[in-house]
């Protein structure tokens, strides 16, 4: 190593650096107060031969790929560190000083936009890490350094490292604490620097900023140049639009920008009469582009970049694909120097990097800072003043990506789908209003004169009560329970099949728009990156396997060595529903034991409303269990999935999704399912009932059946999830969380925002909350999905309370990944993936659940057979009689009848119960009677023709709308067709330009099709790229 410059240069040079050596030593730190403001860079100088890493799917910037002219940016491989002024001290193991940025004056005033300190250079990406303390001020252990996959990795590896004597007069154990303390910040730098240098090696430009205003905070700033970006676009294959007939050097017969036609022109003239119409609904957004215009796009290639205009070069990539393209770089970067390699998912999961995020475009409410599509969105999407207004989902797309754009784009189709069924439930809902008065039935059990006696609800506590006093439930349940809910099951089970083709037309018109329609082959193409996980379990197995035969072959995980964890996910799964049912079962216990309660009261006003009570309660306390049972079961489906150790991320992702969703649909509809199902048929009769853990009861049913109950439990539920957990949740959790970080700050308002405007925009970012992914999104609305279709027989305002919710909903997602979360990788999807699947089983499995409700639960079935079988003059009179069986009030079992026999002023000696059996006169007394044979048969029945004639409409429907809509298959067509012919005569061009035929053999030639250039891996030089 050899310095430069005398005592009072604060600049030292290093011409030769070993980059892939071991850690530097003590020896090599130094000592310097830098001056304020003051930025050091490291060249990676182009006379350094630097080897190359052994990794397969790894890219150098060097592996047969255009070099960019000097002159066009900085060197690549520059890393830039600022320092504050207080930082008295830092080592050459952080950077080596050799030259200064600006020798004389300030830095360049860059201002507080996401760019480098020259303000030429745009921030792509940021890494965020812990700074090292100096020693004499460091004495609480870090957070960081029990690093349970760090242990496991020390231990596994036996690392030893010798470190230097503490000093004589501290303490033992305190200096062997601050050793180990050292230790892993000094083991955590190296992997940084090494990592760095790595990406440095593969083109990226980075710049440190350490301790301005966040303390003990670091981060990395990163930039992609001009050649970085073209070399991973070709690799991406990312489509991007060429230019216009006239920009070419070359004319073609057809343009690069064609109309988009929607159809025939009928079609074509009602589609536009509608967007006329709705124009007040469309957000203001991208005026000046026409939207009936769509550029010919095509994969980016350096060979052909004369297609692409590349006028500007700042704007050709905008930010969303700058980053995605620097986050692909950094996931197939390595850091190589340990005895393992480690990518970006290891380094974060080790804390050698906090977080890493890519930065938004700006502020959304300073007035200082230029348009941006962050702003716009904030004013035009995530603001409740918009709710009435279509979504931009091109925009959505622009700035997120196009994975959070088929979400957005999946929850605007859902939420204008459920407006007619919202429409015909409210339609339902009043017919069961306006027949209420004229509902033979419950007119029946209305009738003071009809002096109906009714057994005990419970023993002993519980005395006779007149079927008149369930007159109110019985009015109320025929506003559900009408004829009409069975038209609105058939409805929906058309909708959702009208749904679900609906969305895959919508989505392959996205796909198309977005130039989406190949990605399935690039995803194939571009190989999966393995998760840190996934690596470490790799590498425990290859070293174990070493030991045993040095000679190893390529080490994978396979099913023997997941058996154990696929055992425990199992096991643990079957625990966890069964833990649903034991909690089920005691809010049963609770309901029994709460209604003998109430009955053995003395105060009247809880004796006179023991069944709404009752209800109530219980639809409440299973509310709160499920709200909190469903944080445990997303922490236990994580946990397990984990064990499993997933190779990729989307295998990770998709075995996540399937846990989950089973965990939290069994914790959301068991009640209900017990309530529709199996409430009041494990009863038993009079005299011989079913009890359950000594002297409870199983509950009944009221006289008007369970199907008030599950409306009850349904609304309640319903409401609770949207209001509590989806939306009151995600409202006050960010505003808490900010609380308590500016009491921890002990700054006011008005000190925080002064703050801010100071910060920079990746600081800025920094305290944002992390994004989480899309799965919780997608989960409660795949949980509201099946609300509203599983069970709309028993409760047809589903749909109106889902519509009002995801209104509300939307523009809350909108504001949180707006405002209160950093900005989201871009990924790229053509559909919605494993959703999507879930939704189609959700409505298959909704007309059957449907069939057994209207069947079962209600009194649909048990009404007709009267009607046209038993009823003397086709109608309902005599209904409720028919369904009421007798019982002598001897046979009650000793200790069970009532303790206050004479409860209503007179001696009983028959009571009634629902039911279906015969008379204790009869020779087969309180057996089964034929009627309920006869209903049971035709419940069967019922549910057979409903769930095939429903299913065989639903087909048809579904084969009768194509998934591809006819114009979108046109214009896919046609753009091939466009684009063969875009090559055949730019090859056509290339020949004439560059050797021009011979007179008489140009007729010969201009017959001869011209071929395309054959694929290579090795690119010619370009001066552009």
């Amino acid at each position: 190593m050899e310095r430069r410059g005398d005592g009072n240069d604060p600049v030292e040079t290093v011409d030769s650096l070993d980059r892939r050596g071991s850690a530097p030593s003590v020896e090599l730190y130094h000592c310097k107060r830098s001056l304020p403001g003051e930025t050091f860079i490291v060249h990676n100088q182009p006379g350094i031969s630097l080897p190359e890493q052994e990794q397969s799917a790894t890219m150098r910037s060097k592996d047969n790929y255009v070099s960019v002219p000097v002159e066009t940016f900085p060197e690549p491989g520059l890393l830039e560190t600022t320092k504050d002024t207080q930082d008295d001290c830092y080592n050459q193991y952080d950077s080596i000083l050799l030259n200064s940025l600006k020798p004389d004056g300030a830095p360049p005033d860059h201002g507080l936009g996401p760019y480098f300190q020259d303000g030429k250079r745009r921030v792509d990406y940021v890494l965020s890490y812990q700074v090292q303390k100096p020693t004499s001020v460091r004495r609480k252990p870090s957070r960081f350094s029990d690093n349970a996959l760090v242990r496991g990795l020390r231990r596994s590896l036996s690392w030893t490292r010798s470190r230097p004597a503490p000093p004589p007069r501290q303490d033992p154990e305190l200096a062997a604490q601050e050793n180990r303390l050292d230790y892993h910040d000094d083991d955590r730098r190296f992997r940084r620097q090494d990592f760095e240098e790595n990406l440095m090696e593969m083109g990226l430009e980075l710049e440190r900023d350490e301790g301005n205003k966040i303390p003990g905070i670091g981060f990395l700033k990163i930039h992609a140049p001009w050649n970085v970006l073209c070399r991973e676009a070709e690799f991406m294959k990312l489509k991007m639009p060429t230019m216009k007939e006239e920009d070419l050097p070359y004319k073609i017969s057809k343009l690069q920008v064609y109309e988009v036609k929607q159809g025939s022109n009928l079609v074509e003239k009602v589609r536009l009469f509608i967007h006329k119409v709705t124009a007040p609904l469309h957000p203001k957004v991208d005026t000046s582009r026409q939207q009936s215009v769509k550029p010919l796009s095509h994969p980016f290639s350096r060979e052909k970049q004369h297609l692409f205009d590349l006028s500007d070069r700042e704007s050709f990539f905008d930010t969303k694909t700058r980053s995605s393209i620097v986050y692909e770089v950094l996931k197939r970067t390595w850091c190589s120097q340990v005895t393992y390699t480690m990518g970006l998912t290891s380094l974060l999961g080790n804390a050698v990097y906090m977080s890493a995020y890519p930065l938004h475009d700006g502020d959304i409410d300073s007035p200082t800072d230029e348009a941006n599509d962050r702003k716009l969105l904030h004013k035009e999407w995530a603001s409740y003043s918009v709710f009435y207004k279509y979504q931009p989902i091109g925009l959505i797309r622009k700035y997120f990506g196009e994975k959070i754009g088929l979400y957005f784009a999946w929850l605007g189709v859902y939420t204008q789908m459920l407006i007619p069924a919202a429409i015909v439930g409210v339609i339902v809902f009043l017919y069961g209003c306006a027949t209420v008065d004229d509902d033979i039935p419950s007119m029946e059990i209305c009738d003071p004169r009809n002096n109906i006696t009714m057994c005990p609800m419970c023993d002993r506590a519980c005395s006779y009560w007149k079927l008149g006093t369930a007159c109110g439930t019985a009015r109320a349940s025929h506003l559900f329970d009408n004829p009409a809910t069975v038209f609105f099951s058939i409805f929906m089970a058309l909708w959702a099949a009208m749904f679900m083709e609906h969305w895959k037309r919508r989505q392959m018109r996205l796909n198309y728009i977005w130039d989406l329609t190949g990605f399935e082959e690039e995803e194939m193409a571009v190989k999966d990156h393995h998760r840190a996980e996934y690596e470490f379990r790799v590498m425990q197995k290859r070293l174990k396997m070493e030991r045993l035969s040095p000679e190893t072959e390529k080490v994978k995980l396979t099913c023997t060595d997941r058996m154990p964890a696929y055992l425990t996910a199992l096991f643990m799964m079957i625990f966890m529903v069964c833990v649903t049912f034991a909690i089920v079962f005691g809010v049963i216990l609770y309901r029994i034991s709460i209604k003998a309660a109430l009955h053995m009261s003395s105060y009247p006003v809880a004796r006179s409303n023991i069944r709404a009570t009752v209800k109530t309660t219980g639809a409440i306390i299973n509310l709160i269990i499920i709200i909190i049972m469903d944080e445990v079961y997303g922490s236990v489906a994580r946990w397990l999935t984990t064990l499993e150790v997933p190779k990729t991320d989307k295998s990770f992702e998709e075995r996540l999704i399937v846990k989950t969703f089973i965990l939290k649909f069994v914790n959301a509809f068991t009640p209900i399912v017990y309530l529709a199902f199996f409430r009041g048929r494990l009863v038993g009769r009079p005299g011989n009932y079913l009890y359950v853990i000594g002297s409870y009861r199983m509950e009944e049913c009221a006289h008007a059946g369970c199907l008030m109950e599950l409306c009850i439990q349904l609304c309640i539920t319903m409401l609770g999830k949207q209001l509590i957990q989806n939306n009151l949740f995600e409202i006050c959790i960010p505003k808490l969380k900010k609380l308590i970080r500016r009491r921890k700050s002990e700054m006011d308002s008005q000190q925080e925002a002064e703050f801010n405007k100071t910060l920079q925009r990746h600081e800025k970012d920094h305290f944002l909350g992390p994004f989480v992914g899309l799965t919780p999104e997608y989960m409660e609305m795949i949980i509201q999905f099946g609300m509203v279709t599983l069970f709309v027989a028993s409760f047809p305002l589903a749909p109106l309370f889902a519509l009002l919710n995801n209104i509300i909903e939307i523009r809350l997602d909108a504001k949180k990944f707006v405002n209160e979360v950093r900005r989201p990788i871009a990924a790229r999807a053509k559909d919605i993936g494993i959703w999507y699947n879930l939704l189609r089983g959700l409505s298959k499995v909704a007309v059957i659940v449907n069939a057994f409700v209207i069947s079962f639960t209600s009194d649909f079935i048990p009404r007709l057979v009267y009607q046209y079988m038993y009823s003397s003059d086709g109608s309902m009179h005599g209904f409720v009689n028919h369904t009421l069986s007798y019982f002598n009030v001897t046979d009650f079992q000793p200790g069970t009848a009532p303790v206050e026999p004479m409860h209503l002023g007179y001696s009983v000696e028959i009571c009634r119960y629902k039911d279906y059996r015969e008379p204790p006169w009869s020779n087969e007394s309180y057996e089964l009677s034929k009627e309920f044979w006869a209903i049971l048969a035709a419940r069967l029945a019922f549910v057979i023709v409903f769930q095939n004639v429903v299913m065989l409409m639903s087909d048809f429907v579904d084969w009768l709308i194509p998934d591809i809509p006819k114009d979108i298959s046109l214009q896919i067509h046609k753009e091939k067709i466009l684009m063969v012919e875009l090559f055949m005569k730019e090859e056509q061009g290339k020949r004439l330009l560059q050797d021009p035929p011979p007179h008489n053999h140009t007729a010969n030639q201009s017959l001869t099709q011209p071929r395309l250039r054959p694929s290579s891996h090795t690119f010619t030089n370009s001066s552009n790229c």
